[in-house]
């Protein structure tokens, strides 16, 4: 499946995008555009692909994130979930304004954002307020909100890098080639993945495609494949009661000795340790008793 560029809807009163979207039209496929995006995950909890990062999305989360990367959310099955989702383009002011040497921060956030951010720390509250203020407002007002959230995360740095330098200036044939890996790995991690067959669907031979693949994410395919991995079976620990041997398999991980190991690599714990650190007392009753003994013991 080739990757959407998507094109923004915008009004002729409009020059920015800045509205709710709700379960069913929250969830969107894997796909990009020219546009910044900021998104305030207002209700639900899921998984967040940006770029080559995998991890957790839930409610009060903010993210930032930049010009042409790659991103989908999926959220949890069963569980309405809607975000205030604003999208502009970097020159929305004009390109007189980014030249202004008051802009040079600016710019330099629009460059860092290409990782993709998770706003965290004391400004989180402030900026979700002017986020959910933004989306009520008309006319100038509306500017100076979206200014006044820029200004709040160029100022703060409370944010996190979460995906690591996609190279850029990537041609359209080389952009469409790396969308095809992450889109067949998004489809298929669930099952056995060959470096081998990837490299043959995007018509590649295996060394060409492993010094490919590093160069354009600056990571091992494998540790991708692996991250996607670990990310849908942390959303499997909490939120199923699906024992952890079922969550191994299931995630694509062949053998539970590979799974903890994987595991420990990216969350510096066991799988158990994981799920008792985010599941209430109740909630652990109804685990069976096999993986209960394990959260005791601190085995696997």
């Amino acid at each position: 499946m080739k990757i959407i560029v998507e094109k923004l809807p915008l009004s002729d009163n409009t020059s920015f995008v800045a509205r709710t979207y709700s379960t069913p039209n929250f969830e969107v496929p894997w796909h990009r555009h020219i546009e910044l995006e900021l998104i305030l995950i207002k209700e639900g909890a899921g998984i967040s692909f940006i770029g080559n990062h995998v991890g957790r999305f839930e409610t009060g989360d903010i993210f930032f994130i930049g010009s042409n990367v790659p991103h989908t959310f999926q959220r949890n099955p069963d569980q309405a979930t809607s975000a205030v989702v604003v999208q502009f383009k970097a020159d929305f002011l004009g390109n007189v304004f980014l030249k202004l040497p008051e802009s040079k921060d600016l710019l330099k956030l629009f460059e860092i954002s290409l990782h993709g951010l998770a706003i965290e720390g004391k400004s989180k509250p402030a900026l979700a307020s002017l986020i959910l203020s933004l989306e009520n407002q008309t006319g100038l007002k509306r500017i100076i909100l979206l200014c006044e959230c820029l200004d709040l995360i160029t100022r703060s740095k409370d944010y996190t890098l979460l995906s690591t330098q996609m190279e850029t200036g990537l041609n359209a044939e080389k952009q469409e080639r790396i969308d095809q890996i992450f889109q067949f790995t998004l489809e298929h991690f669930k099952r056995p993945i060959q470096i081998s067959e990837i490299a043959k669907t995007v018509g590649l031979s295996v060394p060409t495609f492993c010094n490919y693949f590093k160069k354009c994410t600056k990571k091992k395919y494998i540790d991708f494949l692996n991250e996607i991995r670990i990310g849908y079976a942390c959303k499997l620990l909490i939120d199923t009661q699906k024992s952890i041997s079922d969550i191994c398999y299931e995630s694509g991980f062949n053998t539970l000795a590979h799974f903890n190991n994987q595991f420990r690599k990216f969350h510096n714990t066991t799988p158990s340790g994981y799920r008792k650190a985010f599941l209430s007392a109740g909630d652990l009753e109804k685990i069976s008793l096999v993986d209960r003994e394990v959260y005791e013991t601190g085995n696997e």
